[in-house]
């Protein structure tokens, strides 16, 4: 039943109107009375909701396309990479590594799960390096290094576009308006990622050093400041060096991953061989690492704090912190804060900046809390990719 509004009386009785202005008032109150009506009923009847999925699903493909774009414009980088390394057949290594998964262990029985993780990480770490060996046997081993690093960062990016795509399809097919809404709020975040890992494949591609390069610089400067060398860099544990030197009095052992390639090493497997060498000599276990800083905080800045300083899954980072428990001696981290984006891709200045103070903090640590005739082991976690020794 439909009721007369009030205004439709003022405008149709000259007694009750207020004029021409008022009349003009009158219209826009009525029409704006009818179109609000309208879009109550439209919402009543699910077409509001079927509209705004469609808004959004429109909102959701653009950015799709753009991931798609990363995703082949990566593999397509990664190609000509291989093929400067002389690879053969490099598609069919691209296929299989941007297709690789790897399945997490059982976690409901805890017992051994750290070697059962570490067991099925080096099982994946070796797959994609005997991919490139036996593809490129004569490039050297920073090439292949780079082109190990350069697979994964294609299949991740192929993994962000097919998790997408499987959103927007199955929201669609399920006519589910909440999972799109997540999607979309989802997307943002998703796309800023696979910006900064498309872009730092092309750092990575041509060697430079990246953020997560700050551990092993503030490593090389301890190596080369240190100008009492008892031993030169050698390698302990796959990937991974150490150098003993000789500061006041006390004993320090540098460990890094090995460079120039883009290695991350087994910093824990390295000091754990080393904390069975050196046994009570040992008096501190320090580890310096890039550390994701809050938004606001200033890029480089370094901070003091306690625990091993290692993004790791686990098996690293549990070795280096039974061995400091065996020995119940001190185990001392180092952070040198950067964003997500500055961790993946070319180094800055504020971050070598930060990395010579984390060295330096290293070195007034060692002269203030360790003693004369003691021995202490730094340790320079990340990827070495543009740092030698």
């Amino acid at each position: 039943m439909w009721i007369i509004h009030p205004a439709f009386m003022a405008s149709a009785n000259p007694l009750l109107g207020l004029g021409k202005s008022s009349d003009i008032a009158t219209w826009i109150i009525a029409i704006g009375f009818i179109v609000s009506t309208i879009f109550y009923i439209l919402a009543m009847m699910g077409y509001m909701q079927k509209f705004q999925m469609s808004l959004w699903k429109r909102n959701i493909e653009a950015k799709l396309a753009i991931l798609e774009t990363y995703a082949t414009r990566s593999r397509e980088r990664t190609k000509r990479f291989l093929e400067r390394m002389k690879a053969e057949n490099p598609d069919e290594i691209i296929e299989l590594a941007c297709n690789y998964f790897v399945i997490d262990p059982v976690s409901i029985e805890p017992i051994d799960i750290i070697r059962r993780m570490e067991r099925i990480l080096r099982t994946a770490e070796g797959r994609m390096e005997e991919l490139v060996e036996k593809a490129a046997a004569k490039a050297s081993e920073a090439e292949k290094k780079i082109a190990v690093t350069l697979l994964g960062i294609t299949n991740a990016l192929n993994l962000l576009y097919k998790y997408v795509r499987h959103l927007l399809l199955w929201s669609l097919k399920t006519e589910n308006p909440l999972l799109l809404a997540q999607l979309m709020w989802q997307l943002p975040y998703i796309i800023r990622l696979a910006k900064t890992y498309y872009e730092a494949s092309k750092d990575i591609e041509e060697g430079k050093p990246i953020g997560d390069s700050a551990g092993p610089y503030a490593a090389y400067l301890l190596i080369n400041k240190l100008t009492r060398q008892v031993q030169p860099p050698t390698e302990i544990a796959k990937d991974t060096v150490y150098s003993v030197q000789e500061y006041k009095g006390r004993k320090v052992i540098v460990v890094k991953a090995k460079g120039p390639g883009s290695n991350v090493g087994r910093p824990g497997e390295a000091v754990e061989k080393l904390a069975t060498i050196y046994g009570k000599e040992l008096a501190a276990i320090i580890t310096i690492d890039a550390m994701l800083k809050f938004e606001g905080e200033e890029t480089g800045i370094t901070a003091e704090g306690a625990g091993a300083a290692i993004g790791d899954p686990g098996p690293e980072k549990i070795r280096i912190e039974r061995a400091a428990a065996k020995l119940g001696v001190p185990l001392h981290a180092i952070g040198i804060k950067m964003g997500l984006e500055e961790a993946i891709k070319t180094v800055k200045k504020e971050i070598l900046d930060g990395a010579m103070d984390a060295a330096k903090k290293a070195l007034r640590f060692i002269e203030t809390m360790i003693p004369e005739g003691a021995a202490v082991i730094i340790v320079g976690v990340g990827n070495s990719i543009g740092v030698a020794q």
